[in-house]
């Protein structure tokens, strides 16, 4: 007989060990087996609660996003100025839950995945979309016309250095990450015309 109220702790479980065993192989190759053993589950009880590898994955990358959206909001409800809510949403991105080792494999693997899993690409879109959306919004006071290609230049620079830390040995730091967005973002304030 199942342990009621278990399945939520379980699943929380499979996903936080999913992030851990891509973090710790930098790739997806790591099996359901591997994935339920860190957990403390068994494999058939994570089939059984998501299906498959890609399932798990998924719901591992929709914690990130959950996770992210969650730290953006809470720093954009405390900006005041657009200027303070471009640098909150990018500090957001840097911060120590989002930028650390196996989160970094985990985005890395999400963007090869996007490439040949539909619900992968949708995650993926929403995400692209809202973090543009939001450095847009914020954009438009502070440069006008230019904001949709400000907007695209700084997510292009923040998905850059994400996949340079990914195929890098150190340990992300999210301090040096933020200021290298800044700084590109003071950049494109200071060619305002």
């Amino acid at each position: 007989m199942p342990k009621l109220g278990m399945e939520p702790i379980r699943r929380a479980a499979l996903v936080k060990a999913t992030i851990d065993e891509i973090g710790a192989a930098g790739s997806l190759d790591v099996t359901v087996s591997q994935i339920a053993k860190r957990a403390g589950v068994s494999s058939a009880l994570a089939h059984h609660y998501f299906g498959g590898k890609e399932q798990i994955f998924l719901a591992a990358m929709r914690h990130v996003l959950a996770v992210y959206a969650a730290e953006v909001r809470g720093a954009l409800g405390m900006a005041q100025t657009p200027r303070a809510r471009i640098e909150a949403i990018v500090k957001a991105g840097f911060g120590s839950s989002n930028f650390r080792r196996e989160v970094v494999a985990s985005w890395l693997n999400f963007y090869v995945l996007a490439q040949v899993s539909d619900e992968a690409r949708r995650l993926l879109n929403v995400y692209q979309g809202r973090l543009h959306s939001n450095l847009v919004y914020n954009l438009r006071p502070l440069v006008g016309d230019r904001s949709d290609d400000v907007a695209n230049h700084l997510g292009a620079l923040i998905d850059g250095i994400y996949l340079r830390e990914a195929l890098g040995t150190q340990v992300p730091n999210g301090k040096k990450a933020t200021r290298q967005v800044l700084a590109a973002f003071e950049l494109e304030l200071g060619t305002q015309a």
